[in-house]
């Protein structure tokens, strides 16, 4: 039985739907060039979404500059939006982040973080979709 949150579409959807290069990272488990990303400077207040989905991810609150080239958080935004597979390519073991709404690809995770959690979620920009704070009286 499918999940009914789940969203579950076509390859040839997905090419649709996505750019080139958020196709290449979410679809296709690719990872943009360190420091290249739209959001690895941003310091604004707000929500990191899924490039794909829409599923709210990551906040700003558990952002943080670990000097990866990628953006960093040390939490998700809810303990259920994302999960991790085993990544066994380029020779190494990693734990690969995915969107639990649409399986896309985020990044990785690793255990070097900040003493918060110890985690750092390391996230293509290309896999993200910042919404920013709406600012009171707006």
């Amino acid at each position: 039985m499918s999940d009914p949150k789940k969203i579950e579409k076509t390859e040839q959807q997905w090419r649709q739907e996505l750019d080139s290069e958020t196709y290449r990272v979410t679809r296709q488990a690719g990872t943009e060039a360190a420091f290249s990303g739209k959001y690895c400077d941003l310091k604004d207040k707000g929500i990191y979404n899924c490039a794909a989905c829409g599923e709210p991810l990551f906040s700003s609150d558990t952002k943080y500059d670990s000097g990866s080239g990628w953006p960093s958080f040390y939490a998700p935004a809810d303990a259920e939006v994302v999960g991790q597979k085993n990544d066994y390519s380029h020779g190494m073991i990693r734990s690969e982040v995915v969107c639990n709404k649409c399986d896309s690809h985020l990044g990785h995770v690793f255990p070097d973080g900040p003493i918060e959690t110890g985690l750092r979620y390391c996230i293509n920009s290309a896999s993200l979709d910042f919404k920013e704070e709406s600012k009171e009286g707006e």
